[in-house]
C-alpha cells in the first residue's frame, strides 16, 4: 500500500488537509507549472468516488482528457497511483497544446494522409479539423468494438503519437520513424487479441449475473462485485494477465452469512481448473448458482441503506449488513461510518470504529479499510 511518504515523493506540493487522508490541495507539476488541485476522497478511500477540483487553467487543459482520468480513478490501486498518471496526461496534454501552435510543414499533412489511405478510411472513428488528433476503431475475434486515440505532434512521423485506450494493461508503441499508422493498429490488433481471455471472463459476468459495481464497467475495469442474495456479495479482482486464474475475492455482508462462503472458497481452491471459465469455476467452488439480475430485483436483495434511504451512493450500492439476521438491515459504509462517529456511546481505536446498529442496537464493528491491492 503506497503511504504518505511516497504521495510526498512523487507530489511534494500535494499535502493533506485532515488525519485520516481524505482531503489534499496543493499543486501538481508538469513540464515546470505549478496547477493547483483539491482532491477529496470518501472516508473508505475509494478512488472512484473521489471528487476532484482544479483551477479553470487546468481545467482547460484536461478537458479532452476527462474520459480517460476517469477511467483511472476506477483502475489506479491508489493515490500516488492515479497522481503518476494524472501527471503523465498532463505532460500529454501541455505538448498536444503546445503542438497547436506550433507550424506543421507540408509534409506532416501529406504524410499523414497517405497514412490514412493506406490504413483504410473504414477504420477511422475520428480526425479533428486540426489533423492531430485521430480515433481509429477496431473490432477484435469476438465482435467487441474499441478504440484508440492518437494524439500526432508537428515532427510526426519522427516521432511516434501518444497513444490513448481503454485497457486494462499499459499500451506501450513499438515505433520506427519509418513506421506509419498501420504499424500502431496492427499492434493495438494484438494487443485485443491478448487481452481477449480476460474481456471474456468479465462479459459471461456482466452477462450472466447481477454486478452491483461498477454500473457501467469500461474495458479498463478489472473487479466486479457480483450479488449472491441475502444481502451478500463478492467482490473479485481478475488479473487481465491471467484471468483464468483464482482471483482475489472479498466478500461482502453479515458474517453469519459470509463466512460459510469464505470456508467453502479456502476449503476448495484445489479445485480451481483453468481450462474452466472463472464464472463456472467460482459457482463450483463456492457450491452456488449466481443469480441473475431479474430474479434477485424480485426479492428484497436491494435495500436501500438504511441511513441515506438510497440505494446508490456516489455510484456504490450498500455494502456492509448488520450481522443480527433478523435484522439484517444494509448501510453504505461511509454512511455508516459517519454515523457512528457523530455517536457519543461509540469508541474508535485507529481505523475501527466500534458502536450500535441504528436500526437494532446490535453491536457491530466498522473497519474503514484503504482500498485493497
Amino acid at each position: 500500500m503506497a503511504g504518505p511518504r511516497a504521495l510526498l515523493r512523487q507530489c511534494p506540493l500535494l499535502l493533506p488537509q485532515d488525519r485520516h487522508g481524505t482531503a489534499h490541495e496543493g499543486f501538481v507539476t508538469a513540464q515546470g507549472r505549478n496547477f493547483h488541485i483539491r482532491i477529496l476522497l470518501p472516508v473508505d478511500l475509494q478512488l472512484k468516488n473521489a471528487r476532484i477540483e482544479c483551477s479553470w487553467r487546468l481545467r482547460r487543459i484536461l478537458h479532452g482528457y476527462r474520459h480517460i482520468l476517469k477511467q483511472r480513478l476506477h483502475s489506479c490501486p491508489d493515490l500516488v497511483s492515479f497522481m503518476v498518471e494524472l501527471k503523465t496526461v498532463l505532460e500529454i496534454a501541455l505538448k498536444n497544446t503546445q503542438d497547436l501552435h506550433i507550424s506543421r510543414p507540408p509534409e506532416y499533412y501529406s504524410c499523414l494522409v497517405r497514412d490514412l489511405e493506406i490504413l483504410g478510411w473504414n477504420r477511422v472513428a475520428y480526425v479533428d479539423t486540426g489533423l492531430s488528433t485521430v480515433k481509429l476503431k477496431a473490432e477484435d475475434s469476438c465482435g467487441r468494438q474499441h478504440l484508440i486515440t492518437l494524439k500526432l505532434n508537428a515532427k510526426y512521423p519522427t516521432e511516434p503519437p501518444d497513444c490513448l485506450v481503454d485497457f486494462p494493461v499499459p499500451f506501450a508503441v513499438s515505433w520506427m520513424p519509418q513506421n506509419s499508422l498501420i504499424d500502431i493498429y496492427n499492434q493495438f490488433l494484438a494487443a485485443l487479441e491478448s487481452l481477449k481471455e480476460f474481456w471474456d471472463a468479465l462479459d459471461e459476468i456482466d452477462g450472466r449475473t447481477w454486478v452491483l459495481e461498477p454500473e457501467n464497467p469500461t474495458r479498463s475495469a478489472t473487479s466486479r462485485r457480483i450479488a449472491i442474495g441475502n444481502n451478500v456479495s463478492v467482490n473479485i479482482e481478475v488479473d487481465p494477465r491471467h484471468p483464468n486464474m483464482l482471483p482475489e475475492c472479498y466478500f461482502l455482508g453479515a458474517d453469519h452469512e459470509v463466512n460459510p462462503l469464505r470456508t467453502k472458497l479456502n476449503s476448495n481452491m484445489h479445485l480451481w481448473d483453468p481450462e474452466v471459465s472463472l464464472l463456472q469455476n467460482l459457482r463450483e467452488l463456492l457450491g452456488i448458482d449466481f443469480p441473475s439480475r431479474g430474479v434477485l430485483e424480485k426479492s428484497d436483495f436491494a435495500k436501500d441503506c438504511g441511513i441515506c434511504y438510497a440505494y446508490r451512493l456516489e455510484g456504490s450500492a450498500p455494502d456492509h449488513v448488520c450481522d443480527d439476521p433478523r435484522c439484517g438491515q444494509p448501510f453504505h459504509q461511509a454512511c455508516l461510518y459517519e454515523w457512528l462517529q457523530g455517536l457519543s456511546t461509540s469508541r474508535q481505536s485507529f481505523n475501527v470504529i466500534f458502536g450500535e446498529c441504528p436500526y437494532c442496537n446490535k453491536p457491530l464493528t466498522l473497519k474503514s479499510s484503504m482500498k485493497k491491492l
